[in-house]
Order: C-alpha cells, then sequence, then structure tokens
C-alpha cells in the first residue's frame, strides 16, 4: 500500500468516526432530519433486536421520532469500535463494516404525558428543579453499521441494532 493510499485510509477512518459520532447525537438529539442525512438513499436501520421495527431509513427516524418522545433524556454511548473496509486486493474498496458496542441510559417521561416514573427533569432546560435523577432504563449491546462511500462522502447503508441487555424500573439490581 503505498503512503497516499494510508493516508486516505486515514481520512476514511475518521470520516467514518465523525459519521457514527452524527448518528448518536442524532438519536440523542432528536434530530430526525440530521439521522436521515446520514444514510445512503437505499439505507436501512433494524431495532427488533431492541423491540423496534425495521426498515428504509426514513420511515425508521419517524418511527423513533414517536418513541423517543418518551425518553426526552437519552445519551448514547458508542464504544469499541471496530472497523473493517472492503478489500480489493490489499486497497480498500468503498464499503465497509464497523462494530461497536453501545451503552444506553434513557430517562422516562414522567407525568401525565408520558409512562415512566422519571424522578428528574423532563427535559435539558425544562426549568425543573429536581436536579437529574438516574437512568429509569438502560440498555447496552452492539451495533453492526454498514457503510458505503457516496459523492457526499460515507453513508449508511445499513444499521443493526443487537440489544444484549436491559435493565429497567423496577426490575431486580444486575444485568
Amino acid at each position: 500500500m503505498t503512503q497516499r493510499v494510508e493516508l486516505a485510509t486515514v481520512m476514511d477512518r475518521l470520516d467514518i468516526d465523525d459519521l457514527i459520532t452524527g448518528y448518536a447525537v442524532a438519536v440523542d438529539d432528536g434530530d430526525w432530519d440530521g439521522y436521515r442525512a446520514l444514510f445512503a438513499p437505499d439505507g436501512r436501520a433494524d431495532y427488533r433486536a431492541a423491540g423496534g421495527v425495521e426498515g428504509p431509513a426514513a420511515e425508521i427516524a419517524g418511527w423513533l421520532a414517536g418513541t423517543m418522545r418518551l425518553f426526552p433524556v437519552r445519551q448514547h454511548l458508542i464504544v469499541n469500535r471496530r472497523l473493517r473496509f472492503q478489500d480489493l486486493g490489499g486497497y480498500p474498496g468503498d464499503r465497509a463494516e464497523l462494530q461497536a458496542d453501545y451503552l444506553n441510559p434513557m430517562l422516562l417521561r414522567s407525568g401525565p404525558t408520558g409512562t415512566g416514573a422519571g424522578t428528574g427533569t423532563d427535559a435539558p432546560g425544562s426549568g425543573a428543579t429536581a436536579g437529574p435523577a438516574a437512568p429509569d432504563f438502560v440498555s447496552g449491546g452492539r451495533y453492526v453499521f454498514t457503510l458505503v462511500r457516496t459523492e457526499e462522502g460515507w453513508r449508511l447503508r445499513g444499521v443493526v441494532v443487537r440489544e444484549k441487555w436491559r435493565r429497567v424500573p423496577g426490575a431486580r439490581d444486575g444485568i
């Protein structure tokens, strides 16, 4: 591999890292237009292993928008990223797969509009004075992101969530 190809590969890694971070931020901030923009035109997401749905990214963004209203405070932590590029005879191609573990604490909305027993603020800047509470819902697992290089840069072709564990209100301590 030439020095130019090695530099391009480093730049691809940085671009993909930014894309995956953008995914977490879009979901956590409820930026559904931003979420859709992360995907290639044929991009899909599969949240079935976490109790969700599977389908085209635009449809999934709508489903997430409705579902995430129950969790006004959320924070995806995506770690232990393992990236593999398509191999074209020793040179990286225009496809890649990234597997990464996640930890996802979320606070259920409290009060008459929610279903949970959240005890802290309903949203950042809500004016409540109770202060932040422990999350009501925490899950962990692994994402599998399939990526493709497009004219606009790297985009998600697929997102698959493989939830490994979940802790909910009133559940016994432990995993």
